[in-house]
């Protein structure tokens, strides 16, 4: 018996629900055997093996700590205990809306992007402004040097900075231009993503998982 038109119309309606709930952001929480454990919009984690495929997001390949996934046509690597991936697809655009998952230290670790250029950035709501090394800057080609020059008291004394503006700083799909920053000769980890990035955005926190959601 041939489907009437409503039941088509019906389930035509289920394949759009499905494809609008795919994945925003992806993380890796362990292993259980050859299966990766993911952690899919700070969702409990969803065990998928090799060739599945949960939300959108098919794991291709795993080992010991690490699975390689697929997400929309494209490849990511993702590795235990480090920050989730954020895939573009949130909210008509996913250009509005960052989602962060904390790492096991507690802090909230992502990869992003200044002036274009890659860089492992962490939120620090104590910070005024992003911070960085001069070894990050240099890497990323910034020519700080022609920043307002600064002098702060540090616990090994008072060292000299500079005062920059940041063309863009961009988070998965989110980019904000016109970002002010200190360089300081101090070694960093990472990049401190401060207050001049954060107040750009409603900041909500629920456990271990931070959204960021852009106001101008």
């Amino acid at each position: 018996m041939k489907p009437s038109a409503p039941l088509l119309l019906v389930g035509a309606l289920a394949l759009c629900a499905a494809g609008a709930a795919l994945a925003q952001s992806v993380a890796l929480s362990g292993m259980l055997g050859a299966k990766a454990l993911l952690v899919i919009d700070g969702s409990a984690p969803k065990s998928v093996g090799v060739g599945e495929s949960y939300r959108g997001v098919t794991v291709v390949s795993t080992q010991s700590d690490q699975a390689v996934v697929d997400i929309a046509g494209k490849r990511q690597t993702l590795r235990i205990g480090e920050s989730q991936v954020n895939t573009g697809a949130a909210n008509g655009g996913g250009d509005t809306k960052i989602v962060l998952q904390a790492v096991s230290n507690g802090h909230f670790l992502t990869q992003g992007q200044i002036n274009g250029r890659s860089i492992a950035l962490m939120v620090d709501t104590g910070a005024s402004v992003v911070g960085l090394g001069v070894a990050d800057a240099e890497r990323i080609g910034l020519n700080y040097k022609v920043g307002q020059p600064i002098y702060m008291n540090t616990a090994n004394g008072v060292i000299r900075g500079w005062v920059v503006t940041l063309n863009s700083v961009r988070v998965g799909s989110v980019e904000v231009h016109n970002v002010e920053a200190v360089v300081t000769p101090t070694a960093m980890p990472h990049v401190l993503l401060g207050n001049s990035f954060l107040t750009r955005f409603q900041m909500t926190r629920i456990n271990d998982q931070m959204v960021l959601e852009k106001r101008y």
